[in-house]
């Protein structure tokens, strides 16, 4: 008898970069610019679903920034960067 294979029915939690990435929709090395933390499990170091999820979440929406009078390029920038 063989090895039974199970197949992942739910999202994992901890994702390495380029899985990360993928979930962003951005590149890799975008991704290690953003203000994201990892978490490190056994020296591989990982990014936590929920915080890509809050990250993606609070990133202005189109319009907003113009609407407080902000430039919308400035914003994300200030938003990817991390700073105010």
């Amino acid at each position: 008898m063989g090895r039974q294979r199970h197949e992942m029915t739910f999202a994992p939690r901890l994702l390495p970069s380029p899985i990360a990435a993928a979930y962003l929709g951005v590149s890799e090395s975008l991704l290690r610019t953003l203000d994201i933390p990892r978490v490190t499990l056994n020296s591989k170091r990982l990014y936590d679903r929920l915080d890509l999820d809050d990250f993606a979440s609070n990133l202005p929406k189109e319009g907003e920034a113009e609407q407080r009078g902000e430039n919308t390029c400035d914003a994300v920038l200030r938003k990817l960067t991390g700073r105010s």
